[in-house]
């Protein structure tokens, strides 16, 4: 479970300016930090199958994420894998 000072310490790290709240690099870290917590829910909860549905959702959500960011600018793609060391 994302907490509301967990999530604010994530926009703090990632926004580009200070009014900032839903850039993409926000988003793909939020989604990254909730799919770290739900693999690692799984790891125990083997037959959770509702939630395995969810992370894959994120994770298709977050793939498009990254496409859009990678289209749009190459460098903030790179530097936003680099940040949260993720494989592409």
């Amino acid at each position: 479970m994302l907490t509301k000072e967990k999530k604010s310490t994530i926009i703090d790290d990632y926004k580009i300016n200070d009014s900032d709240t839903g850039s993409p690099e926000i988003q793909i870290a939020i989604l990254t930090t909730r799919i770290n917590e739900l693999t690692e829910h799984l790891k125990i909860h083997k037959k959770d199958h509702s939630s395995r549905r969810g992370l894959l959702k994120m994770v298709g959500t977050r793939s498009a994420l990254l496409k859009y960011v990678r289209n749009r600018d190459m460098a903030r793609y790179r530097e936003i894998i680099q940040r949260l060391g993720l494989r592409k």
